[in-house]
């Protein structure tokens, strides 16, 4: 899990990049609060990686529960960050204009505690289903779930578009889903 590397890097100077080129003053006060707060803990992490994953044995066995606020908000390297925040950027833009700043905040806020109860649960059901106590060991960071959450919010309000997944048209409705599996083929963990 001590993947990640301190100071600037090749995936945070692109990712401040995109961000000069949308243009402060065009993001959104909530989504851009989100992707300062992702990038300065990036940057100033408050624990070693380690120490503030979310697994079975940490949170639930260990009662070790603020893991649950602080994993979505730590990212493994900055790779890791650069993607996810680009994903947050677009679809923070999108939707915190159209739900308003609060609502957009209050809906982050209960994804990112949200997300880490849903993939504990399906952990442990992975513990009990194929008998392997494993699953309870799988440590995660990063701010993933949230953003495959607000994908499918943004798919409910703009429905009928198209996404372009490997290059191939999908039905946004289902493009969440397939980019799901995608990235799990792609990058395990």
């Amino acid at each position: 899990m001590e993947r990640r590397q301190r100071g600037v890097s090749a995936g945070l100077l692109l990712l401040l990049y995109q961000i000069s080129q949308v243009g402060l003053q065009n993001i959104p006060s909530v989504t851009l609060g989100v992707l300062v707060l992702n990038i300065f803990l990036f940057l100033n992490p408050l624990r070693p990686l380690s120490e503030v994953c979310l697994s079975v044995n940490e949170a639930v066995h260990r009662k070790n529960w603020q893991r649950l606020l602080l994993a979505p908000f730590h990212h493994a390297d900055d790779w890791h960050l650069y993607y996810n925040m680009i994903s947050m950027l677009w679809k923070g833009i999108m939707l915190e204009r159209k739900l308003k700043s609060i609502w957009f905040a209050y809906i982050i806020a209960v994804f990112s505690v949200l997300i880490g109860v849903v993939y504990m649960v399906l952990e442990l059901l992975l513990v009990v289903i194929l008998d392997d106590p494993s699953y309870e060991m799988n440590c995660g960071v990063g701010f993933s779930g949230v953003l495959f959450a607000l994908k499918v919010l943004n798919n409910h309000y703009n429905p009928g578009r198209v996404s372009s997944v490997f290059g191939l048209p999908i039905s946004s409705k289902y493009a969440c889903w397939v980019e799901l599996v995608a990235i799990h083929l792609i990058s395990p963990g």
